[in-house]
């Protein structure tokens, strides 16, 4: 992965029916061919649990649209409404937000983590809509049903997700998280061994 995050961060990254024909296993296929279906402005939307590589995946697609010439941006969701929180800040906010609408796709990892305020979620109903008819894909590790209570506004919810959900292709990903394999291992233990305590 540390090869295409480095090309993706060449090509200025940072930090709905649901498709049941893709298998765990052939998912970068199956996403690859809807990203250049006859279809490719749709939003994609990996719902993952945690640890599963949902952030690897938005990054790999990512890497193969700067590969087919496309301008990308990659950046956690929290990192894309401190930046227009600034812009509100300084009044640079209509030159974030067009900087935001320009990428021909914009990755947005780690959506509705937490409870929106009113401004953040206003930031992101102007983003989605501005980016209309240009490529989207959202990370999350929450269904989209249980997105709407952490808007405080039901009728930004309504409108917002409206357009995400309802011009998407949702992707789920279940299975163990890869992240314990991860655990640096003691200097007496094998692989795969429990951590004793």
């Amino acid at each position: 992965m540390a090869t295409a995050h480095r090309g993706l961060t060449r090509a200025r990254h940072q930090g709905g029916a649901r498709d049941r024909s893709c298998s765990h296993l052939s998912l970068l296929l199956c996403l690859r061919r809807r990203y250049k279906g006859d279809r490719p402005n749709r939003e994609l939307h990996p719902q993952i649990t945690v640890g599963v590589g949902k952030t690897h995946v938005a990054q790999a697609l990512g890497h193969q649209a700067v590969r087919q010439g496309a301008n990308v941006r990659f950046a956690k969701t929290s990192r894309i409404l401190a930046e227009l929180a600034g812009g509100h800040a300084d009044r640079t906010w209509d030159r974030r937000m067009r900087e935001l609408i320009r990428p021909d796709l914009l990755i947005l990892d780690d959506f509705a983590m937490r409870q929106l305020s009113a401004a953040q979620a206003d930031d992101l109903y102007e983003l989605v809509s501005e980016r209309q008819g240009r490529s989207l894909i959202i990370t999350s590790n929450r269904a989209p049903s249980d997105w709407y209570p952490l808007f405080p506004n039901p009728v930004v919810a309504e409108s917002l997700l409206d357009r995400l959900i309802n011009s998407s292709h949702q992707v789920i990903m279940n299975g163990p998280s890869y992240r314990p394999n991860k655990r640096p291992k003691g200097p007496t233990e094998k692989p795969g061994t429990p951590a004793n305590g």
